[in-house]
């Protein structure tokens, strides 16, 4: 019995959640900071940032008991960050119903970040998240995620920076 109310209760909470929770915790102002700071991690290295914020997940995924990690990955592949040209792409993905922090890194940098720093770096957004710093968290993992792009992707002198995705988040 506790195992279909926990599976009632997980529904209800992400159907009850939308876009205007999103935009409560990730104003328009801060969604365009961040942004901002995107494009100028960006500039820095080859690699790309993506950041999805979802407030709960679609009734297929539920139906199917389906984990933000299967949601993260999903995302990772629709919204193209795995095709960049150095396979350098990170996707942070938020799913607001569940608390739940994933960084979905795509093959040629996750080949030189060992998964302990991975997790790291989503403990700590997750601390910045429970005092409600959500543009705090997020804006920490930027500067991390692009020290990583940085040393191990960086941009040479004279070459251009091609942005292959776009800069803002993602709101689902």
């Amino acid at each position: 019995m506790a195992t279909l109310f926990s599976k009632l209760a997980r529904i209800w909470r992400h159907q009850w959640m939308d876009e205007a929770d999103v935009r409560r915790v990730l104003p328009d102002a801060a969604m365009e900071r961040l942004a901002a700071r995107v494009a100028a991690s960006e500039r820095r290295h080859s690699g790309e940032i993506r950041i999805c914020v979802e407030a709960g997940l679609p009734w297929s995924y539920l139906r199917r008991d389906a984990s933000a990690r299967e949601r993260a990955v999903t995302l990772f592949g629709k919204l193209r960050v795995w095709d960049t040209e150095h396979n350098n792409g990170v996707l942070i993905y938020l799913l607001l119903a569940e608390h739940a922090i994933e960084i979905v890194a795509d093959r040629g940098i996750d080949a030189r970040v060992d998964d302990a720093e991975w997790a790291t770096m989503a403990q700590r957004m997750g601390a910045a998240f429970r005092e409600g710093r959500f543009e705090d968290g997020l804006t920490q993992a930027l500067e991390e995620m692009s020290a990583l792009l940085v040393a191990h992707f960086p941009l040479a002198h004279d070459q251009p920076d091609t942005n292959e995705l776009p800069d803002e988040p993602v709101v689902l």
